[in-house]
């Protein structure tokens, strides 16, 4: 797709992309090999490419014989000395003026990756791909969209150039604001909310601004559904003060950001009507159940990235939703893109993403479980090798210079749209929780913690968030989970809800281990009401963005400042007796 092209994103003609996107996947092969020698092309001079004797040649065998497998450890040291200053073709023929930072979330530290306009050109065409498919599915008109979404602080590195989080770089861009317009999704808040100073005064003039256009809002978004589910419930907490701000016309005076206050003074004018529907809809709702369509009564659909981690806060999301739609974003990670939501009628648990085969060069790594295959990693395959039903680790070169970068997530292939596979997220690999032989990942641990709120839920309580350690400084070793609760739980709830976390674990490898006491009983953590906010409070401060906030189900040796938070709020302790 040219860059012409997307700069008229105004003009976009939905059937017109379905053709173009139909026409592409039918050749995914062909497509796949022009995308790497296109890559190695722009970027063949580079001192990375160079170093490694490729001389010129693009084709796919030359590349995987030059090129090795890597991880961002193996990249630091370039990555570097692109953020010192050095604008040398280090990585990319041309040099890296931005780069993006990773949430950190999920190994407990932010990596610094580069992003350049032919990554933005990969983002533009997953949006204008995916609101394709979906406005066949979901069609909306021209009204305004409620985005959940923040700007993180602007940052520089040592050699000056601009430091954000991925999202950040996406929304600052020219570009974002007219592919929002073109695909009828123009955010109702000012961009003084976006990249306001404070997550907290954000979120309260997000609401504001939602309340404001309230019958114009055609679609609810945030990258995360986290992020929908924290806004919903901030509402719950504010709306008599909301309200109040709406009556008078006047903003709270818990905005203290005079950019924050100017913006919205804009658009505040007495409304005691509006006041007065809102008020009245608040308060005939029964436990905030249809909240969202009983605010903005001409929504459509809700939308953000709902799978792996963000699977948890689906059920709270449904309940604030009533029958909307949940429609799952697209998948992708701060690196780049890999593909798009072409189903959108598939619910959050089954949706399936497209990969397109022009944003990127994949390569899939056979992910099998067999004694042999632990001191000999299968080598990775091509777009059109996998095979259904099996699970891989992707491997992606971009157009922003990561070259057989290891992304670390494990995908499982469904299906095929034409000759393009569609993917299924499973999890991150490195986040296992394994003692020995066991192996549970973060979806089994989804599951487990599953399986536990249906006790709560009998006692009108749900989980409120979660996460877990391997505790291996007891002998032997064993699984923490940690649990905040919406509510006071019963001694005898919370000791039941601990012996069906540990039985919930299916994993043959923990089963035996649990039997044999070679894996200790499992302990169940709960902490004090607040804490995970705690946890995205120490984020944001870290210079993070809510976008890209996902709560850590894992806490690793590495994110101790994280681990200290758990633990300084812990209000009661279980072990379980399960295999007693």
């Amino acid at each position: 797709m040219s860059v012409g092209m997307l700069e008229r994103m105004d003009e976009i003609n939905p059937d017109r992309v379905i053709e173009e996107f139909e026409a592409m996947t039918k050749d995914a092969a062909r497509i796949q090999r022009e995308t790497l020698k296109k890559i190695l092309e722009e970027n063949g001079s580079s001192e990375y490419l160079q170093n490694l004797g490729l001389n010129g040649r693009t084709d796919q065998d030359s590349f995987k014989a030059c090129v090795p497998l890597v991880t961002h450890k193996d990249l630091e040291l370039y990555i570097q000395r692109i953020a010192d200053g050095d604008s040398s073709a280090i990585l990319t023929g041309k040099p890296i003026t931005t780069l993006s930072l990773s949430s950190g979330t999920t190994q407990g530290k932010r990596k610094l990756l580069p992003f350049n306009d032919e990554l933005m050109d990969t983002t533009l065409q997953i949006y204008k791909t995916s609101f394709a498919f979906r406005n066949r599915e979901f069609p909306i008109g021209n009204g305004k969209a409620l985005q959940f979404i923040y700007g993180s602080k602007d940052g520089k590195t040592k050699g000056g150039l601009a430091a954000g989080t991925a999202t950040t770089n996406v929304f600052r861009n020219s570009r974002y604001k007219n592919a929002m317009m073109a695909i009828q999704s123009q955010c109702c808040s000012p961009d003084e909310v976006i990249f306001g100073p404070d997550f907290h005064q954000s979120l309260y003039c997000h609401l504001l601004c939602g309340l404001i256009f309230h019958e114009e809002i055609q679609l609810v978004s945030s990258t995360f559904a986290h992020s929908i589910v924290l806004a919903f419930r901030t509402f719950e907490e504010s709306w008599e003060e909301l309200c109040n701000d709406i009556r008078k016309g006047e903003l709270s005076s818990r905005i203290t950001s005079p950019a924050l206050r100017e913006a919205m003074s804009k658009l505040l004018r007495p409304n005691p009507e509006l006041a007065d529907l809102i008020y009245d809809r608040c308060s005939n709702l029964s436990s905030w159940y249809g909240l969202i369509p009983e605010l903005f009564p001409n929504v459509k659909y809700i939308y953000g990235i709902m799978t792996g981690s963000m699977e948890h806060y689906l059920k709270k999301l449904r309940h604030y939703a009533r029958e909307l739609p949940l429609l799952s974003a697209d998948y992708g990670s701060s690196e780049g893109w890999i593909a798009a939501n072409v189903n959108p009628n598939l619910p959050p648990e089954m949706a399936t993403f497209a990969v397109l085969p022009n944003i990127g060069y994949f390569e899939f790594i056979p992910l099998r479980d067999t004694a042999e295959d632990i001191y000999r990693e299968p080598k990775p395959i091509g777009l059109t090798d996998v095979k259904i039903g099996e699970e891989y680790e992707i491997v992606v070169t971009t157009f922003a210079g990561l070259y057989r970068y290891r992304l670390g997530d494990a995908v499982k292939v469904m299906g095929f749209h034409n000759s393009t596979p569609e993917l299924k997220f499973v999890c991150r690999r490195n986040l296992l929780l394994s003692i020995n032989i066991d192996k549970n990942t973060e979806k089994d641990l989804q599951l487990a913690v599953e399986e536990a709120g249906k006790l709560l839920a009998e006692e009108k309580l749900e989980v409120a968030d979660f996460s877990s350690l391997v505790d291996l400084s007891t002998d032997p070793g064993h699984y923490v989970i940690f649990l905040e609760t919406s509510g006071e739980a019963r001694e005898e709830v919370l000791k039941e809800c601990c012996n069906c976390l540990d039985r919930s674990f299916a994993d043959v490898g923990y089963v035996s281990s649990r039997k044999v006491n070679t894996i200790g009983p499992l302990e169940l953590r709960v902490v004090c009401s607040g804490t995970f906010q705690k946890i995205l409070d120490h984020y944001l401060g870290l210079g993070a963005a809510v976008s890209q906030f996902k709560t850590p189900r894992c806490v690793g040796p590495a994110n101790k400042l994280v681990l200290q938070i758990l633990c300084d709020n812990v209000a009661k302790t279980f072990f379980s007796t399960a295999y007693d």
